[in-house]
């Protein structure tokens, strides 16, 4: 049993508690929350900083992880795909080093939970034996040829050789919008379980909605560029998102990942279809490596939005740190306060993959893992040299 103390404790759920004690049993079960005059000095552990729960990263390429540094900065989303797609002669023993060593960064980062994007069954060992849960989101796509069937089944092997044990999830989920015929979403919705969570990227790039709205933009050029041939594609005059909402289930917790072309109809057209569980999973560090743009987060903000946060991968990323996206957040649109961003980073996330039962806040029984944030500023403000530790 742990006693563990700081100069704040922030249960997400409830305001924050100054001089807070979080009582621990030695499976991290939260026993009890007080305040130190209920306990002797010398059984507390006294931290100077900010105790919250650990954090949940709800989109991330984990396979990814041996391309950290492949991709160039600022190209723009179509030139970064092309680097993923045309990057192949790897040593699978490099591969496989470079998944655990992600891994171990992230829990040592301080995070539980990770919503994981898999093309491959290339971290199916590593998630086994972690001490993070994951949610597999098995990403399947089809570059709207309407061959499902062989894509599908591509991706069905990697489906069922995914474990959904130890605490671990998995779903079938689409790529995006502009990679998914509607019969291979048809495939998609009929595999998944009934209210699962699924994910999809969600207008990353002007010439997503280019392609939707007018059938114009550089994905022409791309598609070609892969001897894929979009003469049987109609534009439909909305939004890609519509297309996403028109062909998926709403009967699922629903996480549109990225964003930063999301307008406010978009959010209100979405948050109608699903009121309950849609999520909006930001990935501000990725959105500045490839695009070099944020999603305006008022936007979120005045639509009552329930917004978690990703680190997506390496490849598009200087690091797997939820402590790093809040940041950047709080750097360059300093009006999300700190409490708010915490609430993004634990509770919504925990929320939007399922695992709230046990994550996501300080609360009596709940094993959410426990963080201490270092080097905050005057009102819990996030500088750059704020730092998190793990302690449970």
């Amino acid at each position: 049993m742990r006693k563990i103390s700081a100069d704040y404790l922030f249960p997400v759920t409830s305001k924050p508690i100054k001089n807070g004690v979080l009582t621990i049993d030695d499976d991290g079960k939260i026993i009890s929350i007080d305040t130190r005059e209920h306990h002797k000095k010398s059984d507390l552990e006294i931290h100077k900083g900010v105790i919250v729960p650990g954090f949940v990263n709800t989109h991330c390429h984990l396979e990814l992880s041996h391309m950290k540094g492949v991709a160039p900065t600022g190209t723009g989303l179509l030139p970064f795909l092309k680097t993923v797609v045309s990057f192949r002669d790897v040593e699978e023993s490099d591969i496989m080093k470079a998944i655990e060593k992600a891994d171990r960064e992230m829990y040592d980062n301080g995070i539980v939970a990770v919503g994981d994007i898999s093309n491959k069954l290339d971290t199916k060992a590593t998630k086994e034996k972690s001490p993070i849960r994951y949610y597999t989101f098995v990403e399947m796509f089809d570059f709207m040829q309407d061959e499902a069937d062989f894509f599908y089944q591509q991706y069905k092997e990697v489906y069922n050789g995914q474990s959904d044990k130890s605490g671990n999830k998995k779903s079938a989920v689409p790529h995006a919008p502009y990679t998914v015929s509607k019969t291979l979403f048809k495939k998609i919705n009929a595999l998944n379980k009934k209210r699962c969570t699924v994910s999809i990227h969600n207008q990353e790039t002007t010439h997503e909605n280019d392609l939707f709205l007018k059938k114009k933009g550089d994905f022409l050029e791309f598609y070609k560029m892969f001897n894929f041939s979009l003469k049987k594609f109609k534009k439909t005059g909305k939004t890609s998102i519509h297309y996403a909402l028109e062909n998926m289930d709403p009967t699922h917790r629903t996480l549109f990942v990225h964003n930063p072309l999301t307008s406010p109809e978009d959010l209100k057209t979405a948050m109608e279809w699903n009121p309950k569980n849609t999520f909006w999973a930001t990935c501000p560090n990725a959105n500045l490596y490839i695009e070099n743009q944020l999603p305006n987060y008022q936007t979120f903000l005045d639509a009552d939005a329930v917004v978690t946060i990703g680190t997506d991968s390496l490849t598009s990323n200087w690091q797997l740190s939820v402590l790093e996206e809040m940041k950047t957040i709080a750097k360059y649109q300093s009006y999300v306060d700190f409490e708010t961003l915490l609430k993004w980073a634990t509770l919504n996330g925990a929320k939007a993959l399922g695992f709230e039962r046990a994550l996501g806040s300080l609360k009596v029984g709940k094993t959410p893992g426990v963080n201490l944030i270092k080097n905050l500023g005057k009102h819990w403000t996030l500088k750059s040299n704020s730092s998190v530790k793990r302690l449970v």
